[in-house]
């Protein structure tokens, strides 16, 4: 092929109409992927603005598997807080509802604020339309507004409209230096938002340790509630149905508790709960189902919720019966109840109002219990002096009559009698200590003011002080640690069943000789793993005791005057009451039997 001159420049010319055509085709396909990029961008913006103010008219949609309407992601979970001098609140605008509470004054074991109410949610269902329904908790409310209040008084709500036009208030209101906070449910149409004009709470609670064990944390937690305007609670048992109103239900652990109050009352409904036995720091769950009866469109339904410590006064202005949830003697230990609310109750709040230290408060209570006991000890004391007086004639007797234990018996009963003395007055202070124990047990365990509070070598008042831990755990209750109250009040019980056996006739049984260290023992592996309230307590009743009767024995009770008083009674005539004749017959035909055992050995 022949490239001439003409040929050469008709090349040039296509190849620079070529590439004009590419260049102007690649930027008209430019600009009109710009434009399409634009107008789709356009197109989503519109798209999520629409989608996004009919989520705020109507923020749910129908699940299709489930037919239950749910929350959409268009609206997001959002947060909001109220507090006071005592509590910190925080709402959640999905379900309108209360998810955690923050107590400012009290501290759990790890030294954290104590939180209450998380994971614990609230919830009921409404009709939708089209025969649909929404669960509550799932509705995230679009409208939330902190309401303006007076004195201290906050308030806020959450408003959410139904596709159908009705609407739906959560309004809440938290008082100053208050723990409860006021919950109304304000339903715009509730004859058609409703079932059979029945409003169905499930309220599903959870707690968390905040003592040094869950363990023992777990063991006095339980549900709380009244039925019929009377207190009752569930301890052992899973569940429960109301047969009764219900005014309110609570989820108590040791000092703190979540409780729902209804102003208006629960017309029906059922509790279920449960003690955690994992190892997770869990406690119990509680799931409870209420019931409503409302009527007309428009409904209020006020309700309370309570979030913090079992203090008795502050659990008695919330509902009736409600201090009741502070366990101060149940079952078969609610005959202690009235000594705990009457007695030891107002005379520890007494000196605590004048005494900071509340180790000294204990030790004052104590000693006031022990002096106004004393005069029905007295009586006991005199017992112990008078056997102490004729220990010698029984130790004589004892020698006479060697191994014959009936005789020695029988002879002791008529020495007794003859003398005036009750064998078993000494058993009183025993007596006297069983109800005053019980009735501190539940006192020390379940007073909050005991609470974190320090004394001498314990850190803490209402549980068990520690000098010492072990690599293993001992069984038998004892635990993994040594309580230095617990060998005090355990040396003091030595010191008091040694002195009482000196003041006793002389016993050659050898299990009565070493009665004054079983028990004692006994008391090691009980009292190791109790507040250190108690067994402080018991240290210090230990010591007066012991004072006490060394005062009455050494200064008040006149040995001489008591036998010459026994000498006088024995020139008197005695008339045997129906115990003691009978008392002695039994002793004489043991003997008789015994006499009969001995004349066939030989």
């Amino acid at each position: 092929m022949n490239t001439d001159k003409n040929t050469v420049i008709g090349f040039v010319l296509l190849a620079g109409l070529f590439f004009s055509y590419f260049w102007y085709t690649n930027k008209q396909q430019t600009e009109m992927q710009a434009y399409k990029k634009h107008f789709d961008d356009s197109v989503a913006m519109v798209k999520a603005t629409a989608e996004k103010e009919a989520a705020a008219k109507n923020p749910i949609k129908v699940d299709s598997a489930s037919g239950q309407a749910i929350a959409v992601d268009s609206v997001k979970e959002q947060f909001s807080s109220l507090e006071n001098d005592l509590i910190k609140v925080q709402f959640s605008n999905k379900g309108g509802q209360v998810v955690g509470v923050t107590l400012k004054k009290y501290k759990n074991a790890q030294k954290a604020l104590v939180q209450l109410g998380d994971s614990s949610t609230l919830n009921y269902p409404v009709n939708i339309g089209n025969n649909q329904t929404a669960q509550i908790n799932k509705v995230i409310f679009p409208f939330v507004n902190v309401l303006p209040g007076n004195n201290g008084v906050q308030k806020i709500e959450y408003a959410w409209t139904t596709p159908s036009g009705k609407t739906i208030h959560h309004q809440f209101t938290l008082y100053p230096n208050k723990y409860n906070i006021d919950w109304n449910i304000q339903l715009d149409g509730a004859d058609q938002l409703l079932t059979n004009g029945q409003i169905n709470l499930l309220w599903d609670v959870h707690s968390y340790q905040q003592e040094r064990t869950s363990q023992y944390e777990r063991q006095v937690s339980n549900v709380c509630f009244s039925e019929g305007n009377e207190f009752d609670y569930i301890s052992s048992k899973t569940s429960r149905a109301f047969e009764k109103p219900v005014q309110w239900v609570g989820l108590v652990q040791q000092f703190f508790s979540t409780t729902l109050v209804a102003k208006d009352g629960f017309a029906s409904g059922k509790v279920d709960w449960q003690r955690k036995t994992d190892s997770s720091n869990a406690l119990a769950t509680m799931q409870s189902q209420l019931q409503t009866k409302v009527s007309g469109a428009v409904v209020n339904i006020p309700l309370t919720l309570f979030y913090g410590p079992n203090d008795f006064q502050i659990l008695k202005t919330q509902a009736p019966e409600m201090e009741k949830m502070v366990n101060l003697g149940r079952d078969l230990y609610s005959f202690v109840r009235p000594i705990n609310k009457f007695i030891i109750m107002p005379v520890f709040d007494f000196f605590a109002g004048f005494v900071s230290n509340y180790g000294w408060v204990v030790l004052l209570l104590t000693i006031f219990i022990r002096l106004v006991t004393s005069p029905l000890t007295y009586s006991s004391y005199l017992s112990s002096a008078k056997m102490k007086v004729l220990k010698p004639e029984l130790d004589e007797i004892k020698k006479k009559l060697g191994d014959d234990q009936q005789g020695f018996a029988m002879e002791q009963m008529k020495l007794f009698r003859e003398a005036g003395v009750n064998p078993l007055g000494g058993c009183i202070p025993a007596l006297l200590q069983i109800p005053i124990f019980f009735a501190l047990y539940s006192f020390f365990n379940s007073n909050i003011s005991l609470r974190g509070q320090s004394f001498l070598w314990s850190q803490d008042l209402s549980s068990y002080d520690v000098i010492a831990k072990l690599p293993f755990t001992v069984p038998m209750g004892f635990g993994d640690h040594i309580s230095l109250f617990t060998l005090t009040a355990v040396i003091t019980s030595v010191f008091i069943s040694v002195y009482n056996m000196s003041m006793t006739p002389t016993q050659d049984n050898p299990a009565l000789k070493y009665m004054p260290y079983i028990f004692p023992v006994m008391l090691l592996f009980i009292f190791n793993r109790l507040p250190s309230a108690l067994t402080w307590y018991y240290t210090v009743s230990n010591v007066v005791t012991l004072l006490l009767q060394l005062v009455i024995q050494k200064f008040i009770i006149n040995h001489d005057k008591i036998l010459a008083d026994i000498d006088v009674k024995r020139k008197t005539p005695k008339k045997k009451s129906n115990w003691q004749g009978k008392y002695e017959q039994m002793m004489d035909a043991q003997k008789k039997v015994q006499d009969l055992k001995e004349k066939h050995k030989k």
